[in-house]
């Protein structure tokens, strides 16, 4: 039997009449719905809700590989791939095997005796709002610079879209396997984001003679502070995060669609002129 964990946004309640119909169409077509994880095989994760709910979902979905299927309850949502009025029609797709599964990079993050990873960003910042935290910077083992910022966000092509777009980072397609260092706020002349390559390792340090101690956080839910001194290691992770594809869309129509870009311009309009005369 096939079996499907509905995962919920805890301290929602909008979610709780899509996670009872999403259990029971499951449970029409032959499927175990879980509620809870029981620790026994899943062959798929159902999201109900926003980023932060995927995010939240998305430690169990990586350590045993079971691919994410995001219906979106919140805002955004650029992580889900469908809206709430397509569940019942998605989860029939995922009984005939009308989907496909796309693997995205994923983030290590190694610290002194501590481990973690990520699959939008890890970031090194400031933790005394009055002081910017002075931090160094190396790729690959040699230093590219020092800075005085907020602090420095490390991101996966999927996190390009989260808090390092906000820092003035790239939007990178998740087909392109590397890693995105964007200084956050920083007072300097070299601030421009760097894109590095998947195997390259990237040393961040918050200098001993730092004013403010820093802090790491992994996609905004867990962290670790950092004394002047402290040193941390991000490279790409071994194990990808898998994800539930229905149809084959490609991510630029995604990223008009989120972000509600503007693909016409005034002489598309009813009063511009159409073309050239």
């Amino acid at each position: 039997m096939r079996r499907a964990l509905i995962h919920c946004n805890p301290m929602g309640r909008s979610w709780v009449s899509y996670q009872t119909k999403a259990a029971e169409r499951f449970a029409s077509l032959g499927w175990e719905p879980l509620v809870e994880d029981d620790g026994g095989h899943l062959d798929v994760i159902l999201v109900l809700g926003g980023d932060g709910t995927l995010l939240d979902a998305a430690a169990i979905a990586r350590e045993r590989q079971v691919p994410l299927w995001g219906v979106n309850l919140g805002r955004l949502g650029f992580l889900a791939e469908s809206d709430v009025d397509d569940l019942e029609s998605g989860i029939d797709k995922l009984d005939r095997r009308e989907y496909t599964v796309e693997t995205r990079t994923t983030l290590t993050l190694f610290g002194d005796g501590f481990t973690d990873w990520a699959l939008n960003e890890i970031s090194v910042e400031k933790v005394d709002p009055r002081r910017m935290v002075e931090v160094l910077l190396e790729i690959d083992g040699k230093a590219i610079s020092t800075f005085g910022c907020d602090g420095l966000a490390v991101a996966t092509s999927t996190g390009s879209t989260g808090h390092a777009f906000s820092g003035g980072g790239p939007v990178m397609w998740p087909e392109v396997q590397a890693m995105v260092v964007v200084p956050l706020a920083a007072h300097a002349l070299f601030s421009r984001p760097l894109v590095v390559a998947p195997y390259s390792v990237v040393a961040i340090t918050v200098r001993s003679d730092s004013r403010s101690s820093g802090v790491v956080t992994s996609d905004a839910r867990r962290t670790t502070n950092l004394a002047p001194g402290a040193r941390v290691e991000i490279t790409s992770g071994e194990l990808p995060m898998k994800f539930v594809r229905f149809g084959s869309a490609p991510f630029s129509e995604r990223l008009v669609r989120k972000f509600a870009l503007p693909v016409r311009g005034w002489r598309d309009t009813p009063g511009g002129s159409s073309g050239a005369n």
